[in-house]
């Protein structure tokens, strides 16, 4: 593969016009597409294989024009001080709203709080409930804005009005945390090459590789039904992975430079080798997006795979733009160790002196291994212990910042109707097979009924047919606490003793049910992710360093850095740990999504960080040095440029911290923590030190495995047959 990537860095370097262009033409393609495309919504939310689901579809069935599944909104009314919503004046104000919002093109259904019994018992507070034909997720612009102007107009009739509920769900902005994101990692590039010209390369290429993704994306988006939060995730990692490629590349070029190279040799080079690593990163990135789809939830498996998409174009574009940019560059591109005329008077590199940072910090771990692996695992053993109690659930209005008027308006149903009131259950029945329906319906609400922790329980609402009937459910406990859950658990334990006594089937669903049941979806779809997506990389990078144990240690110390950041996520997001500097203003279950697409994302950085590091160390051994100087070599080379690579992501990630969005708080925090705890914890200190240990046993291969293996050549062994002097000539003048 290095003989192939030299020829392929060789080329691009040289026919720099046509490969640019090439590029050019492919960016705006795609941003034509993406013009033209009919606009999307946002996908289809469903969760194929969930009790919740199998009710919505039956409730689409049985009760034709309901839209089960359809976007809802309670409008919270409340009264002025010493004042009833009963009172004339504010009737009339209610009244008028219920009348404007039913005059929205999606709406479905407007309940009046009068004629609905929607008034607290003490008379302050009332709602009224609006029904949406599309779900939240597919709800237009317009519909909320209607929604926000109408109560906006009984505010002015001098009542307190906050809406609730899923019809104000919008994809979260994160525009400017992306804008954050690409100023740290200009400031790090710069502070990393000493060049602006070289800082930017990565930079410009990252970009265009997204531009490319994502308008993809959208040009794709209607067909495809991606939707547009399926390029949220593909941004997030197109810009991560496409710097970081980038990164080493030219990182790799301005060392071969600084071996006296001629330029095109160096870049053919550089893509021979560290385009080797960039390439089986890559796949490793890729594996464990597409794995996402083990999890059978369509969203999701839409997010990996574009997400997937977005990192082989970054993979493409940095094994062949970035070669073409060096030849336009020339030689305002100086070899590692020599500055800018502007940022460092020009100066040329030191040809000897004292070792850098990585080189010092490797040769102290080599010489005190079993210190730094002991004070590593035990450091991320402790922070992994709060992960013992980790809770998953998924977010409600109770969970957003109380400046939010739909936690206004959760805590005013809490207060007039009680905390249940906001998770109500939908209890589905289904007695088509049933002889007495009637009966049936009875029965079941009978059953409920004896259960606690319930306060109310509605009477059974038929279909047009008889054969099928809804039950509301509410709850005493709020809609995200474990007793409600409980008692969801408690309803459906009663399923085949209703079907047993009245052939009828009992389902419960509504959106604290689905958010059960998506939770137990994402728990139970971890281990088999886990092990296929390990699995899979495993066995690539066994290919890629020709090593059982080398593997083996990258896998277990992910596994590692993974469990102490969610440990720090449990402690600060649900125990409330530092929870005033993360300015967490509710804490609670951590989201149930957020394990498994931690372990998708960092687990595809990690395996960067891991290939990049380690196979300089490879090189080094196979060129014939010991092992314990092989790690000191590929610190010497490529430590400066995985901590920046790190740093640069840390940056990105923690940009989203400062949403206001605790969904995207969380993911920000989580991702910033795991970055650190693996590229600065066990990759810094942890896989040297075992590699240390291990001495030339890390590099051992059964030699049976070693004949079946295919020799990918990823340390450019092959390379030292490649170089032509007639060739070696410099191709760009200053």
């Amino acid at each position: 593969m290095a003989t192939y990537l030299y020829k392929l860095g060789r080329f691009a370097f040289r026919r720099r016009h046509f490969v640019a262009l090439l590029w050019v033409a492919l960016l705006t393609l795609a941003g034509v597409g993406a013009a033209s495309a009919p606009p999307a919504g946002n996908s289809s939310f469903s969760i194929p294989g969930t009790e919740a689901q199998r009710a919505f579809d039956l409730l689409e069935q049985r009760f034709p024009g309901m839209s089960a599944d359809g976007a809802t909104a309670r409008v919270v009314f409340k009264a002025p001080e010493g004042r009833k919503m009963t009172d004339a004046g504010n009737k009339a104000a209610v009244e008028k709203t219920v009348k404007e919002l039913a005059s929205g093109s999606e709406v479905a259904s407007v309940a009046d709080p009068y004629t609905g019994k929607a008034v607290s018992r003490d008379g302050t507070i009332a709602y009224a409930s609006v029904k949406y034909k599309v779900s939240g997720m597919e709800l237009e612009d317009a519909s909320r804005d209607a929604l926000k102007e109408s109560a906006g107009h009984a505010r002015d009739a001098g009542l307190t009005v906050e809406i609730g509920g899923d019809a104000l769900t919008a994809t979260p902005e994160t525009g400017s945390s992306e804008v954050i994101g690409i100023a740290m990692a200009a400031v790090v590039l710069v502070i990393t090459f000493g060049s602006l010209i070289a800082a930017g390369l990565p930079l410009l290429t990252a970009i265009i590789g997204v531009g490319i993704g994502v308008s993809a994306i959208a040009a794709l988006a209607n067909p495809l039904d991606l939707g547009s939060t399926t390029s949220t995730l593909a941004t997030m990692i197109g810009l991560a992975v496409g710097i970081d490629y980038a990164l080493f590349i030219v990182s790799r070029y301005r060392a071969e430079l600084a071996e006296g190279r001629e330029r095109e040799e160096a870049a053919g080079r550089a893509v021979g080798t560290a385009g080797s690593a960039v390439v089986f990163a890559g796949l490793t990135v890729v594996i464990a997006l597409v794995g996402l789809s083990v999890v059978n939830i369509p969203m999701l498996t839409k997010m990996g795979v574009a997400a997937a998409g977005t990192v082989a174009i970054a993979v493409l574009i940095a094994l062949t733009m970035i070669p073409a940019l060096l030849g336009y560059a020339g030689r305002t591109v100086k070899p590692a160790g020599e500055k800018s005329k502007l940022l460092g008077g020009g100066r040329a590199a030191k040809k000897a002196g004292r070792p850098n940072m990585g080189t010092r910090w490797a040769s102290f771990v080599v010489r005190r291994p079993v210190a730094v692996l002991l004070l590593g695992v035990v450091g991320l053993g402790a922070a992994a212990v709060p992960a013992a109690s980790l809770e998953l659930g998924l977010p409600d209005d109770g969970s957003q910042p109380v400046s939010t008027t739909q936690r206004r308006a959760y805590d005013l149903l809490s207060d007039g109707f009680g905390p249940g009131f906001n998770g109500p259950l939908m209890v589905v029945v289904d007695a088509k097979g049933s002889d007495d329906p009637k009966a049936a319906f009875t029965k079941v609400g009978d059953e409920i009924k004896g259960l606690k922790d319930i306060v109310t329980v509605t009477p059974p609402a038929p279909n047009k047919a008889g054969d099928t009937a809804i039950i509301t459910v509410v709850p005493k406990s709020q809609p995200s606490s474990a007793t409600t859950e409980d008692l969801v658990h408690a309803i459906r334990g009663r399923s085949a003793g209703i079907a047993s006594a009245t052939d009828a089937t009992l389902l419960v669903t509504g959106a604290t049910a689905m958010n059960i049941d998506v939770s137990q979806k994402l728990n139970d779809a971890l281990l088999p992710y886990l092990a296929l997506v390990v699995g899979l990389a495993f066995l690539l990078l066994i290919v890629v360093f020709r090593s059982i144990l080398v593997p083996l240690k990258a896998a277990l110390g992910f596994l590692l850095s993974v469990l102490a950041a969610l440990g720090a996520v449990v402690a600060v997001f649900q125990w409330g740990w530092l929870s005033g500097l993360m300015n967490v203003e509710q804490t609670g279950p951590v989201m149930s999504m957020m394990p498994i697409f931690m372990v998708g994302v960092v687990f595809g950085l990690a395996m960067d960080y891991e290939v990049f590091l380690v196979t300089r160390m490879r090189e080094a051994y196979v060129h014939g040095e010991n092992p314990g100087q092989a790690v000191v070599t590929g610190f010497r080379y490529s430590a400066r440029v995985v901590t920046a690579a790190a740093v640069i992501m840390v940056a990105v990630f923690s940009g989203f911290i400062g949403s206001s969005e605790s969904m995207i708080k969380m993911i920000g925090f989580g991702l910033a923590i795991a970055v650190f705890f693996d590229a600065f914890i066990v990759r810094m200190a942890i896989v040297p030190a075992v590699l240390a240990l291990l001495g030339r046993r890390a590099w051992w291969l059964p030699a049976w495995l070693d004949r079946v293996l295919p020799n990918v050549d990823v340390e450019g062994e092959g390379l030292k047959t490649q170089s032509d002097p007639d060739e070696d000539r410099e191709l760009v003048s200053a």
